[in-house]
């Protein structure tokens, strides 16, 4: 009886052990971009598989300003496609609210529930069907796209935001105050049918901080 105990608490032990290595080797291999609240919603995708192609919500044919979001995502060489790297965009309402239904759990109460998720396949392609965002009714920024990433062997970051050409609160001090994390977030609509298209590519660690190690 003692024996049994023994090699059934050994079990235990060895299984833990193998969970606690398998979880270790999930974690990211380092951590890069700093702070970023919030970003921990770009895993709320839940069961959902994920595609180079995401639709939002309020996506539908009678919808105005119908947008078109698209481009590639390229290694820190700014020429390789990047593959299996995950972008997780939120934005507002015409109205400039985080719309939602009331069912919210997570970081979809703060979020709203326009927001959606890409996986990237070999070409580094990403699409999102979605509508213009409304500027927040204060009116004190631009209108804008939230954008989270996350490649395959580092934590989740945030890059700049999406910011439209033709919004006249697109100061030239807003201009000189960006960043740039992953390239230039600010885009031009271009008309496509019913569609307004914006094209943005994004190029991996460009003025992330800590993404490349120091010398």
């Amino acid at each position: 009886m003692k024996k049994s105990i023994i090699l059934y608490l050994l079990l235990i032990a060895v299984v833990s052990c193998q969970a606690q290595d398998k979880q270790e080797t999930r974690q990211p291999a380092r951590h890069v971009g700093g702070p970023c609240e919030g970003c921990e919603a770009l895993h709320e995708y839940g069961g959902k598989k994920l595609s180079p192609t995401d639709t939002l919500p309020d996506f539908r044919p009678d919808a105005k300003s119908k947008l078109k979001l698209t481009g590639t995502v390229y290694l820190p060489d700014g020429k390789t496609p990047a593959p299996d790297v995950i972008l997780y965009i939120y934005h507002t309402d015409s109205t400039g609210i985080y719309p939602t239904r009331g069912d919210e759990k997570g970081w979809a109460r703060r979020h709203g529930y326009l927001r959606g998720w890409i996986r990237t396949g070999p070409d580094g392609r990403y699409t999102f069907y979605t509508t213009r965002p409304g500027t927040y009714p204060s009116r004190n920024e631009p209108a804008h796209i939230h954008v989270t990433v996350k490649e395959p062997d580092k934590n989740e970051y945030y890059l700049d935001d999406f910011l439209f050409e033709d919004d006249p609160l697109l100061t030239p001090q807003v201009r000189r105050e960006r960043p740039e994390r992953g390239g230039s977030g600010i885009v031009s609509l271009q008309g496509q049918g019913d569609l307004l298209v914006a094209n943005r590519d994004i190029i991996l660690g460009l003025h992330i901080p800590d993404y490349h190690p120091q010398r």
